[in-house]
């Protein structure tokens, strides 16, 4: 059910957008949206901008003025254009899960309406059900952060949910990782370099691994991450995404459906190597430690904190991408908190050579391709003669920076919610995929098939572990 449209008043491009963030009181409204916003809108000189934050807790116009031009200043915006959205923008008091306070709210918003569900999930659901009563005006989009759902069920529904009030181009379900430069390279470094591309097959790639380990702890989200761990809030997620990007055929264009389509294929070929979950899986939990000089308790005695959940801090996952390109290649998945060597990149290890002549002297290490999620910078190992003696072989790393990007993650995000650009959002079926892949997972640690192991703060891992290669 839909409601009439609201007017749009004319501006410099032609049509006047309200972006209204349900959630506008907590850290990711403050952190994280704002920053991106007046990154977004000092970057592009965007103009017809109407933004509206609402949340239960009392705040004036004023006072949500200050903190918006304070959020924008910490994101280096600027000039003309951030000024305007400071002074048009504006806070609504509601309970977005009450129907009269929703309807109130939404009748503030004026032009195309975008709704920016900055809300737990379960506050999220609760919300769509109440539009899903009322309707939304006419061309209405949906910004939904993840996750989408907690299984493939779950996902099903909410999508059902969301289908039944709007279209499923409306909906942006978004991945800020997906908005880091670093990730985005990924497609240039495949699809741009014909020395770099036909080499990416099973014929000559040994193994795939896409790696986020981090230095940092809980940094205070023990209520969302006790009840999450790192293989829902990484690997199902942001991980699973880049998977999808690193082993997606090219695509004709960098459209929303020839993208979308590309990184479905593949999350529809992925699975678990040999589907057993419990010899491909690993998980872990880390004890006290130091971090970079700063001490950590262990995970069980952070506050909030429930031990009988056995909540993972590091998680690691073959996959298999059953894919022509791909076949007989696994996809080593691996995501980790308070780790001493923190890497955050995804590594192409390549086959040995078929041959190396005899007379050649010295090891032949494996030719690999590193592009950095992380720290922004690719590297390719290789084997060439030595500075001596000619026929001993001497590796080498061949390393380059990205550009950092010219806008924020979230910058990213939105410019791709406002310019209604969907590339890199993720698609129904994509969000049901996800879920599908890692449910053996899950269920065979809730089985108690999968050790649940320990490691201290700062190291790289449980001892007894086989350590990626660095």
């Amino acid at each position: 059910m839909s409601a009439p449209d609201t007017p749009a008043a004319d501006t410099a491009d032609g049509r006047t957008q309200t972006l209204l963030i349900l959630g506008a009181g907590g850290d990711l409204t403050q952190r994280l949206l704002l920053p991106g916003l007046g990154n977004l809108v000092a970057s592009s000189g965007l103009t017809g901008l109407h933004l509206v934050g609402s949340d239960r807790g009392e705040s004036s116009d004023e006072e949500w003025r200050t903190l918006v031009a304070r959020a924008f200043e910490a994101g280096g915006a600027e000039g003309p254009a951030v000024d305007a959205v400071v002074r048009d923008t504006r806070y609504v008091v509601a309970d977005a899960t009450a129907e009269d306070d929703l309807r109130r709210v939404m009748a503030s918003c004026r032009g195309r309406l975008t709704l920016y569900f900055a809300l737990p999930p379960a506050v999220t659901v609760e919300v769509c059900r109440v539009l899903a009563r009322t309707g939304v005006p006419a061309g209405t989009r949906l910004v939904l952060e993840k996750p989408f759902g907690t299984d493939a069920a779950s996902a099903t529904a909410l999508n059902e949910l969301l289908h039944g009030f709007v279209p499923e181009d409306h909906v942006h379900r978004v991945d800020h990782f997906l908005g880091m430069s670093t990730v985005l390279n990924i497609l240039g470094v495949r699809f741009a370099n014909r020395v770099i591309e036909p080499l990416l097959t099973s014929e000559h790639v040994a193994a795939v691994d896409i790696v986020f380990d981090e230095t940092l702890g809980l940094e205070g989200r023990a209520g969302f991450y006790d009840t999450t761990g790192a293989l829902r809030d990484m690997i199902q997620s942001h991980l699973l995404q880049v998977l999808s990007l690193v082993a997606m055929p090219a695509p004709s264009r960098l459209d929303p459906v020839d993208v979308r389509d590309a990184k479905a294929h593949v999350l529809r070929a992925t699975h678990v190597w040999d589907d057993r979950p419990e010899r491909f899986s690993r998980r872990a939990r880390y004890t006290a430690g130091t971090v970079d000089g700063r001490s950590l308790p262990s995970y069980t005695d952070e506050p909030g904190i429930d031990p009988a959940r056995e909540t993972e801090t590091l998680a690691e996952v073959v996959f298999a991408v059953d894919t022509w390109q791909w076949a007989g290649v696994p996809f080593r998945v691996r995501s980790g908190k308070a780790i001493g060597s923190p890497r955050q990149e995804v590594t192409f290890w390549f086959k040995a050579p078929q041959h190396v002549p005899d007379g050649l002297v010295g090891d032949v290490p494996d030719n690999r391709l590193r592009l950095g999620i992380g720290p922004h910078r690719l590297q390719l190992d290789l084997n060439v003669n030595g500075p001596g003696d000619p026929s001993t072989i001497s590796p080498v790393t061949l390393d380059t920076t990205f550009g950092p990007g010219e806008l924020l993650e979230y910058g990213e995000v939105l410019r791709g919610v406002l310019e209604d650009e969907k590339p890199l959002s993720v698609r129904d079926d994509m969000s049901v995929e996800s879920w599908r892949i890692v449910e053996p997972v899950l269920d065979a640690w809730s089985d108690g098939r999968v050790p649940l192991d320990e490691y201290p703060a700062g190291s790289a891992g449980p001892a007894h572990w086989e350590q990626l290669p660095s």
